[in-house]
């Protein structure tokens, strides 16, 4: 019988781990191939959010589930078009200031239209009510964000390790040099993994917006715990994000369970042992950039 809550603690911080991942993901490819750290990231994330409690009252939950990633990734297009791009062969102090400033505008922009309130946004009827195994109890809606989560992260995969543009993006990390010199542009891909990883992040406050609300600052909350997961896991390494992500959601679930006070901190001391054991996370690449 105690081990039914300690699961469900874990399933909690799987939960959590989820959406840093979705966010995480995205955060290390745009460094990865581009340099570039993008603390503008968190504010793609509540875009979707505040996209989806809009789209969901014209064409419901499931709709402005697929529409609210697509127009944060045309969005994310454009940024990277007329502002990222500028920034990739400059001094990545310039960079940091770039997507500071851009997520202070985001936020305050968020602010200005829709109000500080927090907007409610609830959980879709189909995906209401509870999942009983036995003594085992769990939110319906929380295994379907888990299901979404996973089967994202899993097309992801596919994409860098199975296309033609997976490949040309995880050489452009590995040796841009040389894929300049096969006569391949990388500034194309660059513009994809923008918008895959923005879209990401979208996707993530879609999901997230029914359990937590949406809010203006809800990107900057979520920011620092996504980058702690990269950091974990290091940067350039796909499946280093992957374990970091998982390793955080069980040290997270298993505090909360035995000292829910540390809950939210245990994954920041979970970094600094890292860090002190590995400065480039546990599987973290050298990067060069493109130029």
């Amino acid at each position: 019988m105690m081990l039914i809550p300690i699961f469900e603690q874990i399933l909690n911080g799987l939960l959590a781990g989820a959406y840093y991942l979705l966010i995480a993901l995205g955060l290390s490819l745009i460094f990865s191939l581009g340099g570039l750290v993008n603390l503008a990231h968190g504010a793609f994330y509540a875009l979707g959010a505040y996209f989806a409690v809009k789209l969901a009252e014209h064409i419901g939950f499931a709709g402005a589930f697929v529409v609210s990633p697509v127009l944060v990734a045309l969005l994310g297009l454009l940024v990277e078009r007329f502002l990222f791009r500028r920034f990739y062969r400059e001094d990545p102090a310039l960079g940091l200031l770039l997507t500071f400033g851009l997520a202070m505008v985001a936020e305050q922009t968020l602010r200005l239209v829709f109000g500080a309130a927090p907007l409610p946004f609830s959980i879709p009827d189909a995906l209401k009510g509870q999942v009983l195994a036995g003594d085992f109890i769990y939110s319906r809606y929380r295994l379907a964000m888990l299901a979404a989560a996973v089967a994202a992260v899993a097309a992801l995969w596919y994409l860098l390790q199975r296309t033609p543009f997976g490949r040309v993006v995880r050489a452009g990390v590995q040796n841009p040099d040389m894929v300049a010199a096969l006569g391949i542009s990388l500034a194309p891909y660059m513009s994809g993994v923008v918008a895959i990883s923005v879209a990401l992040a979208a996707l993530a406050g879609v999901l997230l917006a029914p359990i937590t609300g949406v809010h203006p600052a809800m990107g900057a909350e979520i920011l620092t715990a996504s980058f702690v997961v990269v950091v974990i896991g290091g940067l350039g390494s796909f499946w280093g994000v992957v374990y970091a992500a998982l390793i955080v959601s069980v040290v997270r679930g298993l505090t909360a369970y035995f000292f829910p006070p540390a809950a939210e901190s245990s994954m920041y001391l979970l970094m600094l042992l890292v860090l002190l054991f590995r400065p480039r996370g546990l599987f973290g690449e050298r990067i060069v950039r493109f130029e």
